[in-house]
């Protein structure tokens, strides 16, 4: 079982005593295309997340990759709360306080009540159903590899998930081993909050 509070204790020091390994673009340093992508940020999220601001060096793959993360992370065959909290507990396998704390947020502004988000790091006694568990279980295992999912588990996945959600818990696990690794690799600092 992990605790964040540790996680975060564990990765601030890392996080806070490095310099991001490229220089974060801001508004004014960005192509026309990046620009309107951070617009749509600021007007969406009130911040222009950190993560994009290293990828507005290539436009194209930034608007993808927001294009990419705005309908999984969407309610969908499962609720977008659910699929952050997925993100949460991949980013806490990851030990990535950046991913941490963004999908945090994001899975609140959602609907995930605190005591929810909290548990996810001990979410076998966390307040979820046991179909929410075993999506984190899920989560679990792709983090050792997609191998990790035997037949049996997937049994236990598919008769309380239809193909939909399976597709959108699948990914969502599968996508945020990506997310944190760039982020952390490059050294990205967590996003600030939104002005008030």
């Amino acid at each position: 079982m992990i605790d964040r509070g540790l996680v975060f204790r564990k990765i601030e020091g890392y996080m806070s005593n490095e310099n991001p390994r490229i220089k974060l673009l801001e508004c004014d340093a960005v192509t026309p295309e990046a620009g309107a992508l951070y617009d749509a940020l600021l007007a969406q999220r009130g911040v222009v997340p950190n993560m994009f601001k290293a990828l507005a060096y290539s436009p194209d793959i930034a608007k993808g990759v927001a294009g990419f993360l705005k309908p999984l992370l969407s309610d969908g065959a499962l609720p977008g709360w659910y699929k952050e909290l997925v993100a949460v507990r991949v980013s806490i396998l990851c030990e990535s306080e950046y991913a941490i704390r963004a999908h945090s947020i994001s899975a609140q502004k959602k609907g995930a009540s605190p005591a929810q988000i909290d548990a996810v790091g001990d979410f076998e006694n966390g307040p979820y159903s046991e179909k929410e568990k075993l999506g984190f279980r899920l989560a679990g295992r792709l983090h050792g590899g997609g191998r990790k999912v035997d037949d049996a588990f997937y049994g236990e996945l598919k008769s309380v998930f239809d193909d939909a959600a399976l597709v959108e818990l699948f990914l969502a696990a599968a996508a945020f081993e990506m997310f944190p690794r760039f982020i952390d690799g490059l050294r990205i600092p967590v996003t600030p909050p939104a002005a008030k």
